[in-house]
């Protein structure tokens, strides 16, 4: 199980307007790699030219080896990247495990599905309690475990997971980079877009810093926390 991604000298538009601007950066197999930035910076323009949906005006998006910059989002799923979107994305009038099965619409075999959802309800036993139910009842926090969950009933290699923390209470979210730092122990590369600086960085291997679409820092978490550039890019 790999999980690499390259992002090389990538550029990607709306209506022409540049708003990344010859990113550069890797996610190494088996780690947590966190990409900070302040609102507006190009975190979330960046995910969307990985999943296929804004694509890459030029550059490379390499995954294991292939560029998948030119495929349609269906097939980078496909090929084992997984997206955790902002906003703890469910299907309120389902109930957790159904939500938790759609996450595994590609998959056939019904012994591989349970074995998968065993595994998440052993990641978040609170799911497990309420299987059966409406995923819109539940808190933000325990709506926030159903969206991973769902991410990781397809099995990914890299997890993309963006803004964790956004509107959860404190005891959430330090439950939710728990989480995180527990799906990576399981062996799945997480690429971590975040603003909770000092969150993130406990938790991660290394990182970048996004200001207005281009990489202006790169490093350890002790390396970055100690740049002026992430000062500069939340406070400036």
């Amino acid at each position: 199980m790999s999980g690499k991604l390259m992002i090389e000298n990538v550029y990607s538009a709306y209506d022409k307007a540049d708003v990344l601007e010859g990113v550069s950066l890797t996610i190494e197999p088996g780690r947590v790699t966190c990409l900070l930035g302040s609102n507006g910076s190009g975190k979330t323009t960046l995910i969307r030219s990985i999943l296929g949906l804004t694509p890459a005006r030029s550059g490379r998006i390499m995954f294991d080896g292939v560029d998948i910059a030119a495929l349609p989002t269906h097939k980078v799923v496909a090929a084992g990247i997984a997206c955790i979107p902002e906003g703890r994305r469910v299907f309120p009038k389902f109930t957790v495990e159904e939500n938790l099965r759609l996450g595994a619409y590609q998959e056939t075999s019904a012994s591989l599905i349970r074995s998968r959802m065993d595994e998440v309800y052993s990641l978040f036993p609170r799911l497990a309690e309420r299987r059966t139910q409406l995923a819109g009842t539940m808190s933000g926090g325990e709506q926030a475990m159903v969206s991973i969950g769902r991410g990781l009933m397809r099995a990914p290699k890299l997890l993309l997971i963006d803004e964790p923390s956004l509107g959860l209470s404190p005891r959430f979210v330090k439950e939710n980079f728990n989480i995180v730092r527990q799906i990576n122990e399981r062996g799945i590369t997480v690429f971590l877009v975040e603003q909770n600086v000092h969150q993130t960085l406990a938790i991660s291997h290394y990182g970048y810093v996004l200001s207005k679409g281009r990489v202006v820092a790169g490093g350890t978490p002790e390396e970055l926390a100690s740049r002026d550039e992430v000062k500069e890019a939340y406070f400036g």
